[in-house]
């Protein structure tokens, strides 16, 4: 359970040795994809069809 001073709240996490992950800013409620494998990984925003970031409403994640 995220805490009330976690600016980021992971929303999905999916695998164990490739693991993806889905990061959503309390802040701003722009989302975030993370996906590591073996040794290495990487973070990107989430954008839609029209390239702006996915916003989810910050609202729906209580503290």
């Amino acid at each position: 359970m995220a805490k009330e001073d976690d600016r980021f709240i992971k929303t999905f996490s999916q695998g164990k040795l490739n693991v993806t992950e889905i990061w959503v800013d309390r802040e701003t409620g722009v989302n975030y994809l993370y996906r590591m494998s073996g040794y290495s990984g990487g973070l990107t925003v989430m954008v839609d069809q029209n390239g702006k970031p996915i916003v989810t409403p910050v609202s729906t994640y209580p503290y």
